[in-house]
């Protein structure tokens, strides 16, 4: 897999793929990863990137030609030009696995990571195909939203995590119904006259799987209940794009 971002701030990105599961995915060549700076697509001495908004109000917008010419130049050299390009942004859908999964079948994807108040209206227009909230507040880039994506999608890829089952098993895997994972436990036994329950010793497998499937469902009921009022995951397919922007 290829994933692109398009950040003012690439050693950041840079950074946080050098760590972990992204690093090691990146080394066994499951998935490569591309940082481009806008920033190296402006025009002056300056390379200017933000400018004041027409109408005034306070803030600074991005400017659409270093933006779009940088999601082009990306585009041009990609091997799969009609893969998603993903604006991180409050209008954006909820982020969730079932996304996560989505996307981790992308043979590429892009990213754009917005500064500043906002961005001009034209590059969604011009370049985007979705947009994606990972929920309602504001962060002061799409930086840390990025790397939130990048490490659930590459986690899903084949043969990335040393036990892909684990990854199914977690909260909203497919053996949980979309709901919460049941609690863990490990050694020690008893700590602080806390005490592991006992059927999780007792070694009768059936009755194990019970009793994790009901604390599953209690947790979910009681700490996610919105959880259980969801209609059904979202279409595979995602959202396409609209009137040229995926507006």
């Amino acid at each position: 897999m290829r994933i692109n971002v398009v950040s003012l701030f690439p050693e950041f990105m840079e950074a946080a793929a050098k760590v972990g599961i992204l690093d090691r995915a990146q080394r066994n060549k499951v998935v490569s990863y591309r940082f481009v700076n806008p920033r190296d697509f402006a025009q002056g001495k300056h390379a200017t990137v933000d400018d004041s908004p027409y109408g005034g109000q306070p803030g600074m917008i991005m400017m659409a030609p270093p933006m779009v010419e940088a999601v082009e130049k990306v585009q041009s050299e990609s091997e799969h030009p009609g893969h998603p390009v993903i604006l991180l942004s409050p209008r954006g859908r909820p982020y969730d696995q079932a996304t996560a999964k989505r996307l981790s079948r992308e043979a590429e994807i892009t990213l754009i990571c917005g500064r500043y108040k906002g961005l001009d209206e034209r590059i969604r227009d011009l370049v985007v195909t979705e947009e994606i909230s990972l929920g309602d507040f504001i962060l002061t880039g799409g930086e840390l939203g990025a790397a939130v994506i990048i490490d659930s999608v590459v986690r899903l890829l084949p043969d990335v995590m040393t036990d892909l089952e684990s990854a199914e098993t977690d909260s909203f895997g497919t053996d949980k119904n979309g709901g919460l994972d049941w609690p863990h436990y490990t050694r020690p036994e008893e700590y602080k006259g806390i005490k592991v329950p006992g059927v999780l010793l007792g070694g009768n497998h059936a009755k194990i799987k019970q009793w994790r499937e009901e604390q599953s469902r209690r947790l979910t009921q009681t700490q996610r209940p919105d959880l259980l009022s969801k209609e059904g995951p979202e279409s595979p397919e995602g959202p396409g794009r609209q009137n040229g922007g995926g507006r």
